[in-house]
């Protein structure tokens, strides 16, 4: 069902529109035309792993859920950008590899989305190399009016060791979503840290891991709470 989904709202976006569209929402939500105070606000999970339906994509489904959790105006979504064509970004030529970049890159600048949560395996104590590609290519909503600018963002890392780099993969994808003036935050009380951190132990399974599953949940439900009060529909 969540397969589904999301490739009905990755394949259903009109590709060539789409990152000429962003600046259209970008100088709507200047002129106080975002999404309806009270409406629904979506908080989209972006998996940036290689393998589809793997551990990064079930913990981000954790975050997901606790988000739905907070309020009933809360929308979720799940993105995973394996098997999808995004290239190595060349700034000398900026459309060669883009692929299927503008689809998602459109989906993330609806002006319903109040939240993205980007997930990462832990490859030698950073992101992946398909995270680093997305990145690279975000320079696209810079020069469209920062369309990304004060969505909330939160950051998942799964490593396979507990203390095997999560932190600071984390911290590399941090620095790049603050050049996007988004809005950061790290897993909610009681752990309180950077994000979610996972340990996939053995056998792509992370169900085992309580401590990692509760940032998880505690990082969902931030984004979610900030969310809501950056839309001003907070209790």
């Amino acid at each position: 069902m969540a397969e589904d989904l999301t490739r009905r709202a990755i394949l259903g976006a009109a590709g060539a529109a789409a990152v000429a569209g962003m600046a259209t929402q970008a100088a709507q939500a200047a002129e106080g035309k975002e999404a309806p105070k009270g409406g629904p606000i979506k908080i989209i999970g972006l998996s940036t792993s290689p393998r589809k339906g793997k551990t990064t994509a079930a913990a981000l489904q954790v975050c997901l859920d606790a988000a739905k959790a907070v309020g009933p105006n809360i929308e979720v979504e799940l993105i995973e950008l394996a098997g999808l064509n995004i290239g190595v970004f060349d700034p000398g030529n900026p459309d060669a590899g883009a692929g299927d970049f503008k689809k998602v890159a459109a989906a993330l600048a609806d002006p319903k989305v109040g939240g993205i949560i980007v997930g990462t395996p832990v490859y030698f104590g950073s992101m992946s190399s398909l995270c680093k590609a997305f990145l690279d290519r975000c320079i696209a909503f810079r020069k469209d009016n920062f369309a990304l600018a004060n969505k909330v963002a939160g950051m998942v890392a799964v490593g396979g060791m507990r203390n095997g780099g999560q932190e600071l993969t984390i911290q590399t994808v941090q620095a790049a979503l603050l050049a996007q003036e988004m809005i950061l935050v790290g897993d909610g009380r009681p752990t309180a840290h950077r994000g979610a951190t996972l340990w996939n132990s053995a056998n792509d399974d992370i169900s085992g891991d309580e401590v990692g599953l509760s940032t998880a949940r505690n990082l969902g439900r931030r984004v979610a709470e900030v969310a809501l009060r950056v839309a001003g529909t907070a209790r």
